[in-house]
């Protein structure tokens, strides 16, 4: 039972550290979220293996949900003012574009 445990442990521990590195290197930024996201559940699993169940419920609310609620949030403004900015240059005064805005 124990080395089944050691084994589960490190692969959690390995886990992280294979997030840790796609999120750092992904080119898209809904991937790196949603992938900060699982970072933060598998972290607070870890929390708990340790027996530190206090730490691992303030990471899974802090460090999974409203820490990823804000940056889907964001990634999402940053997408419609992108948006916004690229139809405002695109679009010459007077052109069928521009006033139908």
């Amino acid at each position: 039972m124990a080395t089944l445990m050691a084994c589960l442990d490190g692969a959690l521990g390995l886990s992280l550290i294979v997030l840790a590195g796609l999120v750092t290197t992904s080119r898209s930024i809904w991937r790196a979220i949603i992938l900060f996201m699982v970072f933060g559940l598998l972290t607070a699993l870890a929390w708990t293996r340790l027996h530190a169940g206090d730490i691992a419920l303030a990471e899974a609310a802090i460090g999974a949900g409203v820490t990823g609620a804000l940056f889907l949030n964001t990634a999402g403004r940053l997408r419609t003012i992108a948006r916004w900015r690229e139809e405002t240059i695109t679009a010459p005064p007077g052109s069928p574009e521009s006033l139908a805005r």
